[in-house]
């Protein structure tokens, strides 16, 4: 038997425990020899324990200790499979150094998938990251002069050199317009991702100005402070460290809606000027926007805060005294925990990934493989990144508190119009774009065909579902409290492509988004594009629950507004004469403009509402927001239904059988699933169409009930 502890200076806790042998008892001829290649009858089911050898045959009774060993017996079974094969993986902890890679000659068929399941009944988690056990007190007085007081008896330290970790990563500049980058070590107590150590603790400061010198124009008639220049800041904290050009800022330096994250390069404490280190921020730094710092010692000073001296490798946390501090995790593998490529017909079903630097899950090329009830949790990147190829799935999974985004999906070719047919079903995401903020939504389509149905997003500081392309599905999901951090954003978001057509946003619950001042939208069409159908869908506790931002040729129909500011907001912005409007209009035609003319000729031919498109986009002249119809909605409650503006007067959208009740009494209730029209309603008689409420949002089925329970998840079914 082995017990393992976690030592907090006087305090000991029980980790959790494995006991007892695998004897083996038989093991059948033909498994032997289907493993080494020699067999006619071939093996339909391994086994993988953590107690397994990768010298046993992968029975029941004597396992393997690891995947690549099994996924290396099925590459010995004879081709094609003549039926399915199962990996069975018992419950317990597996710790990954390395990433788990599968390629063409991994794949199963459509006949004979190849399925990696956790045992029935037990939960399997891989881990990224390796266990911190022998934590103490803090004892050098140069590190205990440096916390706040507060802390001095309260912080505990560990050596992650000597726990073994061989690589301390490095903290990088993230956000808006950045790529993707490898997170630094991070440190998770029983499951939940903990606060490098910052200042405010839960809130901003702000940009206070910046030096005259470096002033320019904002291109909206504003000015901002040049990157180079720096800005000014307020009050005296930054005194107080010791080292400050190991601290980092994470800043919203200009826009609302563009952050990034940038390591102080000097600070003059005299003058309370900071210059950060390059790349240093994007487009210059605006006086009231937010900032925050973080990676201070001098910071620790609550619990749940931590901060890791790189010099030293040693590991300064202050423990909630609230929680068990049963498993206390260091990350530090820097690959995905899986990758396929040119894979086809792979599951992996009831499994939990937690802990990686890097991407969750990476899924290239290939056909036809899914993702189920699994957790991927505490990622540095995406949770789960696929990439061309033809009809993945993600079904029925948990993806939450991801550096970057949850699910990506991108494939199909636009060029050809030709869908790929990915699909992210009954996922529950939340907690997404932790480190990255902007643009890293928890459900990304990029492609032709792509698919987000019956998901529940939530908690989000930007976009929920942002999609790029064509004859995308989005639908049946319910979206609440996303857009909480940024500004001029939508729960359900797109934006400058007038070639973006054939897109179906449907029978999707949209509620409580309300956004950085008041800013956040519901379904925003930005920057002229244009062709989408949004039917049936229900709005409400929301300032402007659908934005058509300068496009054209929308369908907006039989959707429900309830206690919504701004119901549908129409604007004519293409029209804008301005310098930056008219760039954007040239954007926008270029892109066009770059389809091979067989391309764009499909296109005119699959959607014929681009047709008097045409000579705008072989000139300089504007393209109007013109043939929009908003037919058939409903609101109720406070607000205004429909609203358009800014050059959008002139092009008005057609507006036919729409009904409003400023005083309410139009639904029969606004519980969570009774947000039903009264049987006396007047929209019946107008035409309006039963919307499918029971639909929305999460599918209880056994799918979701064989997620694996784990520690500190919320194992929403």
């Amino acid at each position: 038997m082995r017990t393992n502890c976690l030592h907090w200076a006087g305090w000991s806790f029980a980790c959790g425990h494995s006991a007892g042998t695998w004897k083996s008892l038989t093991f059948t001829l033909v498994l032997v020899l289907a493993t080494l290649g020699g067999s006619s009858t071939q093996a339909t089911e391994f086994h993988v324990a953590t107690i397994g050898s990768d010298k046993d045959p992968g029975t029941s009774d004597r396992p393997f200790a690891t995947l690549e060993r099994a996924r290396d017996a099925i590459r010995q079974l004879r081709r094609p499979l003549a039926e399915p094969v199962t990996v069975w993986i018992r419950g317990g902890t597996y710790i990954r150094t390395r990433e788990m890679e599968f390629f063409a000659q991994d794949s199963g068929s459509e006949t004979a998938p190849i399925s990696y399941r956790a045992a029935r009944g037990e939960t399997v988690r891989f881990l990224g990251g390796r266990l911190l056990r022998d934590w103490s007190p803090v004892t050098n007085r140069t590190v205990l002069d440096r916390l706040p007081s507060s802390a001095r008896g309260n912080v505990r330290q560990v050596s992650l050199r000597d726990a073994g970790v061989a690589s301390l990563g490095e903290l990088r500049s993230r956000g808006w317009g950045r790529p993707s980058q490898i997170a630094a070590a991070e440190l998770f107590l029983n499951g939940e991702r903990m606060t490098l150590a910052r200042w405010p603790n839960g809130a901003w400061t702000k940009i206070t100005g910046f030096p005259e010198a470096s002033v320019q124009p904002d291109n909206h008639g504003g000015k901002l402070g040049n990157i180079a220049g720096g800005f000014y800041y307020s009050g005296d904290r930054p005194k107080r460290w010791a080292d400050p050009t190991n601290v980092w800022i994470h800043g919203f330096w200009a826009w609302n809606w563009a952050n990034s994250r940038e390591r102080i390069a000097s600070i003059d404490p005299k003058s309370h000027l900071i210059k950060t280190a390059p790349p240093g921020g994007h487009f210059g730094f605006r006086p009231g926007q937010r900032i925050v710092f973080y990676n201070a010692l001098e910071e620790l000073d609550e619990p749940g805060e931590w901060f890791l001296d790189r010099a030293t490798a040693i590991l300064y946390f202050w423990p909630p005294r609230t929680a068990d501090p049963l498993e206390a995790m260091i990350s530090e593998l820097e690959r995905p925990f899986l990758t396929l490529r040119d894979a086809s017909f792979l599951r992996f079903h009831g499994l939990s990934f937690e802990g990686t630097r890097s991407f969750g899950i990476w899924i290239q090329k290939g056909r036809s493989n899914q993702i189920s009830s699994c957790v991927v949790r505490n990622i540095g990147n995406y949770g789960i990144w696929i990439q061309e190829g033809t009809d993945h799935s993600v079904v029925a999974c948990d993806v939450y508190d991801t550096g970057d985004g949850g699910v990506a999906l991108k494939g199909g070719d636009r060029l050809k119009l030709f869908p790929a047919g990915h699909r992210v079903e009954n996922c529950h995401l939340h907690h997404n774009g932790v480190w990255t903020y902007t643009y890293v939504p928890a459900i990304k389509l990029d492609g032709v065909g792509l698919q987000a149905t019956h998901n529940l997003i939530h908690d989000h500081s930007h976009t929920a579902i942002l999609f790029e392309g064509n004859d995308h599905r989005i639908e049946y999901n319910e979206i609440h409290h996303v857009v909480l951090d940024t500004g001029d954003s939508g729960a359900i978001y797109t934006g400058r492509d007038w070639s973006f057509r054939g897109n179906k946003i449907r029978y999707n619950y949209l509620h409580d988004i309300v956004g950085y001042e008041d800013y956040g939208k519901g379904i925003y069409m930005d920057d002229c594009s244009s062709g989408a159908e949004i039917v049936g869908n229900v709005f409400q506790h929301m300032k402007r629950a659908i934005h058509l931002a300068g496009g054209r040729d929308h369908r907006v129909q039989n959707n429900q507004f309830i206690d919504c500011d701004t119901g549908i907001d129409v604007d004519g912005r293409g029209l804008d004469r301005s310098p930056i409007w008219q760039a954007g209009q040239k954007i926008l035609r270029d892109q066009w403009n770059a389809f091979p003319a067989e391309t764009r000729r499909l296109y005119v031919g699959r959607y014929p509402e681009l047709g008097p498109l045409l000579p705008y986009l072989t000139g300089e002249k504007a393209v109007p927001p013109e043939n929009n119809s908003i037919i058939r909605n409903v609101a109720s409650g406070k607000g205004t239904l429909i609203q358009v503006r800014w050059n959008a007067d002139r092009f008005p959208p057609v507006q036919k059988d729409n009904v409003t009740s400023p005083l309410g009494g139009l639904f029969g209730s606004k519980s969570r699933r009774s947000l039903r029209l009264r049987a006396d309603s007047p929209a019946w008689r107008l035409g309006f169409q039963a919307i499918p409420l029971d639909e929305m949002g999460l599918l209880s089925n056994k799918d979701r009930r064989l997620i694996p329970m784990i520690p500190g998840g919320p194992n929403l079914q």
